[in-house]
């Protein structure tokens, strides 16, 4: 029960970030958008999905994808935002 509860929890925060990407006015709050889907939305999935797995290899597959996602993410954001903010910086 409670893995279907993540689940649902993570496509709906991952259905109202994807509507952010799309409506929001600048780079900054897409950006921002991106990445709570990416932490929040994927980390529920997941977990729900390890949840309904019990305790099995595709469990531990589940706990390493969260961990490299969890990396990935936090990385790939700042780098998006400097790099960004570095070529706005060059233009002026």
């Amino acid at each position: 029960m409670i893995g279907h509860i993540l689940i649902f929890l993570g496509i709906c925060l991952i259905t109202i970030s994807t509507i952010g990407v799309v409506r929001f006015p600048d780079f900054y709050t897409r950006l921002h958008a991106a990445g709570i889907t990416d932490s929040s939305g994927a980390m529920l999935l997941l977990i729900g999905f390890a949840l309904h797995n019990e305790f099995s290899i595709n469990t531990i597959k589940i706990m390493l994808l969260i961990l490299i996602i969890w990396i990935a993410n936090s990385t790939n954001s700042y780098i998006l935002a400097r790099t960004y903010y570095k070529s706005k910086e060059k233009k002026s």
